[in-house]
């Protein structure tokens, strides 16, 4: 018994949480502690000692509660006198004076423009179609009508991996980090029938100098139509009606012939918003697009002399650029608050 109080005194001493002190209650004085484990002998001793063990043992019991509950009231009372010092240290603080606000987040300025681009395009019927960011060579470029000499394959223009691995789809050739979401209309034609009518948003990789204009990762957003006797009147409205809910209804087209391997015919399309009189208007590249290219629909397995297409791609960044007048690409990695508070009418 004697070793027993010891050990008990020395480990009440050395607590300082009332969680501690719970944990040596249960150890000494529990269903299963130490205190009624010795309790419970006393049946086995022999009748004549019983009455003193258990007048002993009883005494011990008591004045190890008493010690427990002497020890966790030094422990609250050391607990209250540290937070009335802590309180009485801060005596410029007024109770009345109202909170502070919390700032709430929001969505970054690519999200809010990606929602709404959703939203436009989910009235005309196109649907939302996503791919991975790690593509094979093939997807990317031979299945594009990109031929093996075309700038865009070289290492300087293009992120290769070093693994040699194949994607799901089995396509082969280099992995590469996608420069375009233009694989994502390869996957959907290789795998689902006309009528195809989607769009296809995600994150690029091109090995570009930084700078205000250009980076080395960017948001881009494609769509693509196939169906039996679409056209390029077809493609031109879509584009028109786009971006009109987009920038506005006072916006003015114009496409200019261009080269793209994936599409023939190929154009450029640029905007402008009518200017003042006597003022030249300035007009602003908005997107690329065109009829898909015969090659492109034998590729994945479609019959060009039944379907025909149209395809178009634009970057995120620059439409918000042109939309907020926002001088530098950087701007959109760089987290600056005030400039998230700026794009963000909800911040």
């Amino acid at each position: 018994m004697e070793i027993l109080e010891k050990s008990f005194l020395e480990e009440i001493k050395a607590v300082s949480k009332k969680e501690e002190i719970e944990a040596i209650r249960i150890k000494y004085f529990g269903r299963k502690g130490l205190v009624p484990s010795l309790l419970e002998k006393i049946g086995q001793m022999p009748r004549e000692q019983r009455p003193e063990w258990g007048k002993k043992l009883n005494e011990l019991k008591s004045r190890l509660l008493e010690a427990l509950q002497e020890r966790e009231k030094e422990i609250l009372a050391e607990a209250s006198a540290f937070l009335s010092s802590s309180f009485s240290s801060f005596s410029f603080f007024d109770p009345t004076l109202p909170g502070r606000p919390i700032q709430s987040g929001t969505l970054h300025p690519i999200s809010i423009a990606l929602k709404k681009i959703f939203e436009i395009f989910k009235r005309i019927g196109f649907t939302l179609e996503e791919g991975p960011e790690i593509e094979s060579e093939y997807n990317n470029f031979d299945a594009l009508n990109i031929p093996l000499g075309h700038p865009a394959r070289n290492e300087q223009d293009t992120f290769y991996l070093k693994e040699k691995v194949l994607l799901k789809d089995n396509s082969p050739g280099k992995l590469l980090l996608r420069p375009q979401t233009s694989p994502v209309q390869v996957r959907v034609m290789k795998n689902k029938k006309p009528p195809i009518r989607i769009i296809a948003p995600g994150r690029c990789y091109r090995r570009d100098e930084i700078d205000a204009t250009h980076s080395i990762v960017f948001y881009q957003l494609e769509g693509l139509v196939v169906d039996k006797g679409i056209s390029l009147a077809d493609l031109k409205g879509t584009l028109e009606y786009f971006f009109r809910e987009l920038l506005g209804s006072q916006l003015q087209f114009r496409f200019r012939p261009h080269y793209f391997p994936f599409t023939e015919p190929s154009f450029e399309v640029d905007g402008a918003v009518h200017s003042l009189e006597g003022k030249a208007v300035k007009w602003l590249e908005l997107c690329g697009c065109g009829m898909v290219h015969p090659k492109v629909f034998l590729n994945v397995g479609i019959d060009p002399e039944i379907y025909s297409g149209f395809a178009f791609g634009f970057g995120i960044e620059r439409y918000l650029m042109v939309a907020h007048k926002v001088p530098d690409l950087r701007l959109f990695t760089e987290n600056d608050i005030r400039f998230l508070k700026h794009l963000s009418p909800s911040f």
